[in-house]
């Protein structure tokens, strides 16, 4: 009897061992299975948030380095009776059916380098023509040629004229406040460059440029120091249309009878 007690206890004990090390098995398999998981998951996670805060690679780049959008590739046409290229967004050059004086931002650049851009300016005192410098101010240009051919200075006054000064005008609401809603930077000549007849654009300060222009009549506007964007100078009808619109201004700027700019008319060649 001694010896079979002692049998059933050794083989009891042999299988409570076997069974612990099954246990101790499962339980490793078990750390293992959660590591390798949680692996898993953490690099999954890693990637959500990579592409959830940074994006891809061309979401990744400020939008102020990305190159400007190159407005002739693909998108410009030709006109068939000026031969001008004319870039999308842009007014076609006989001009826009219905006038636009007011815009969310600045104009694309509009103007073909390869063209020499002229404005007939017809008021109620006659007309005269002014031919536009690109070379010396090409934004400057630009900006006028895109309202002009947008109607923006159809019925506007010229608000402020005074006799051996300037003649100002391209003001919407003909009170030297308006503007098209918009300011560009200044394109400035060298001093001395002012001459009887030049167009340059009225400001309120550095970099303010909008719709506002001048025609220089007198010493006192040759004499300007080069604080305006010079962007022109009259070829015809000074005498005998500008003249006579310096003739109705006063002093204090106020002329004595309306001058209206009926339109602004870009020729070119």
């Amino acid at each position: 009897m001694g010896t079979e007690k002692r049998e059933r206890q050794r083989a009891n004990r042999a299988l409570k061992e076997h069974e612990e090390a099954r246990a101790q098995s499962r339980q490793r398999t078990t750390r293992i299975g959660v590591i390798v998981a949680g692996a898993i998951i953490a690099v999954f996670g890693i990637a959500f948030i990579a592409n959830t805060f940074i994006g891809d690679d061309d979401d990744a780049t400020p939008a102020a380095t990305l190159p400007p959008a190159d407005t002739t590739a693909g998108t410009s046409v030709v006109d068939e009776s000026t031969g001008e290229i004319v870039p999308e967004g842009c007014p076609p050059p006989g001009g826009t059916d219905e006038q636009t004086q007011t815009f969310d931002a600045p104009p694309p650049m509009c103007i073909d380098p390869d063209v020499e851009y002229r404005a007939l300016i017809t008021t109620n005192m006659g007309e005269f023509t002014v031919d536009l410098d690109q070379q010396q101010a090409p934004v400057t240009v630009n900006n006028f040629v895109f309202l002009a051919r947008n109607g923006y200075f159809d019925g506007t006054v010229c608000h402020r004229i005074i006799p051996g000064f300037v003649v100002q005008c391209g003001d919407p609401e003909g009170t030297g406040l308006g503007g098209p809603g918009y300011q560009f930077a200044d394109e400035l000549p060298q001093a001395g460059e002012y001459l009887l007849g030049s167009i340059a654009m009225a400001n309120s300060g550095p970099d303010s440029n909008g719709s506002q222009f001048f025609i220089i009549t007198g010493q006192q506007g040759v004499e300007l120091p080069p604080a305006y964007a010079l962007f022109g100078q009259v070829a015809d009808g000074f005498d005998e249309t500008v003249k006579p619109i310096e003739a109705v201004g006063t002093p204090e700027g106020a002329p004595s009878e309306p001058v209206e700019i009926s339109s602004v008319t870009i020729l070119v060649a």
